[in-house]
């Protein structure tokens, strides 16, 4: 798996590229965590080159999700190939997770958030 970081204004963008699964989902903690330990807590994950997920990938983005709940962040996700969104509705995770269809949608939806 690849990852490619960015920070746009307050927004940090990982793109990923290959499997999300437990071979590298601590990978991507780390990276989210690193952020988070920047004072970055608006992460908006890219999804468009992922060709498979499972349950070990998964946990690490439900794991992602809590820790950056707990910075009192917002993490979203987006452009996910048809049969990784159809994990994430199977499994109901598409019920928890903000996901979008465009990563443009996902950062102007935390550009037009209100932080209280």
């Amino acid at each position: 798996m690849e990852f490619n970081r960015r920070d746009e204004g307050n927004i940090t963008i990982i793109s990923l590229s290959g499997r999300l699964d437990l071979s590298n989902g601590n990978e991507l903690k780390e990276k989210v965590k690193e952020a988070l330990g920047e004072n970055r807590t608006s992460i908006h994950i890219n999804l468009h080159e992922v060709e498979f997920v499972n349950s070990s990938g998964l946990g690490a983005l439900v794991s992602i999700m809590k820790e950056v709940r707990l910075q009192r962040g917002r993490l979203t996700l987006s452009d996910m190939a048809d049969y990784v969104r159809e994990v994430f509705d199977i499994t109901q995770l598409s019920h928890i997770f903000e996901i979008y269809p465009t990563e443009e949608e996902a950062i102007n939806s935390h550009q037009s958030a209100v932080i209280y």
